[in-house]
């Protein structure tokens, strides 16, 4: 049975990580949603805030986990700032992002010498004061900055995991300027994921488990916006927050549900 905040809905928008998978664990429904969803005829697509993969390496990763999400059907921040670059002029770039991620931004001139914007994604345990140093005086040269997002931390399955959000605000303090952001919840990304849906805010539903990127970004966008237990969600994080959901979902097997 359909929920109330659904009923008015003719597209979805759903969040990856710590929604359908975490790591390299597919999360309980996970697979039955996404079967539910195919059938459903209803029109979604997955955003996410994943600076480690291109779309395509996404998608095969994903399907290695019994996932079939098509690459077409996932929106990335990077595709997000692939956009912004282009409405810049191409400029010269620096793409501080994982080298699979590398791949969205090969039609633009790179140098880590004289890059007229640096694109922030995550490098994982590559982070180190030599890079942020380069970044740093690039950025004093006059450079601009792109965050892929913001993000605090992430969920893996280790646990709670620091985000580039800590990196991308250190930058910022010291060079007193502020970053253009390209991902969740940024209104560029959404408008990206409603223009590829084809669809007005006020008929689309938001589904992930970050209540500042997926629920209030959303909702300030004019999306119903639902979040998900799962992933990083915690209860005693989530009273903090002062983020009110227009739904509260276990787990995304909650789908199969709704269209059963």
């Amino acid at each position: 049975m359909l929920p109330d905040y659904l009923k008015s809905a003719k597209g979805l928008l759903l969040d990856l990580n710590g929604v359908f998978y975490v790591g390299s664990r597919v999360l309980p429904g996970a697979q039955a949603a996404i079967a539910a969803l195919q059938k459903s005829g209803l029109p979604y697509r997955f955003v996410t805030n994943n600076t480690t993969q291109c779309t395509q390496s996404m998608s095969q990763s994903l399907a290695t986990m019994g996932l079939a999400i098509a690459p077409t059907e996932i929106i990335t921040t990077a595709s997000a700032a692939v956009l912004q670059l282009r409405q810049m002029g191409n400029p010269k770039i620096y793409p501080l992002v994982a080298a699979d991620a590398q791949q969205e931004f090969a039609e633009f001139t790179w140098s880590d010498m004289d890059a007229d914007v640096i694109v922030v994604g995550d490098i994982g345990d590559d982070w180190n004061y030599r890079i942020m140093n380069r970044v740093f005086r690039l950025l004093m040269k006059g450079a601009q900055l792109i965050a892929l997002h913001r993000g605090k931390y992430w969920q893996w399955e280790a646990g709670l995991q620091l985000d580039i959000g800590a990196f991308v605000a250190g930058l910022e303090y010291a060079t007193d300027q502020k970053a253009i952001v390209s991902g969740k919840p940024d209104p560029f990304f959404y408008k990206i994921a409603l223009a590829n849906l084809g669809l007005p805010p006020a008929e689309v539903v938001m589904i992930g488990d970050d209540l500042e990127a997926d629920v209030q970004g959303a909702q300030a966008m004019g999306m119903k916006a639902v979040v998900v237990q799962t992933g990083k969600y915690r209860p005693h994080l989530a009273s903090k927050m002062g983020i009110t959901p227009d739904g509260e979902l276990t787990g995304i097997g909650a789908i199969a549900d709704w269209f059963a």
